[in-house]
């Protein structure tokens, strides 16, 4: 292919795309791409994989999934983190009434006999 095509269509194929950023679906490509991986990508980069034959834009369909599993994935890190922190003590009745009358640690325990 002729460079100055290859621009001209990376040019073409971004001044079609409305949006900073766009969904792209991949395509196999024979050194190992794994085809249906949907991505946002910036126009550029879009433009680009399309004219070297790696992917196509995405359906709406394949966007909508594609933000859905994104908003799943946040919301089970989030599950993750705050189970991290949560810290639960679990506490007797005697334990409770002990809480209830501390003792004063400016006072000595008698000494045993």
């Amino acid at each position: 292919m002729d460079l100055r095509q290859y621009f001209r269509r990376i040019r073409e194929i971004e001044s079609n795309m409305p949006d900073a950023h766009v969904f792209v679906t991949s395509l196999e490509t024979p050194d190992g791409g794994k085809p249906g991986v949907v991505t946002e990508v910036p126009r550029e980069v879009a433009a680009k994989m399309i004219t070297e034959g790696r992917a196509l834009l995405s359906t709406k369909a394949e966007k909508e999934q594609f933000l859905e599993d994104q908003k799943a994935a946040r919301a089970a890190a989030q599950r993750s983190e705050l189970a991290q922190r949560l810290q639960v003590t679990v506490v007797t009745e005697s334990e409770a009434s002990r809480a209830g009358n501390p003792p004063d640690p400016t006072q000595r325990p008698a000494a045993k006999k």
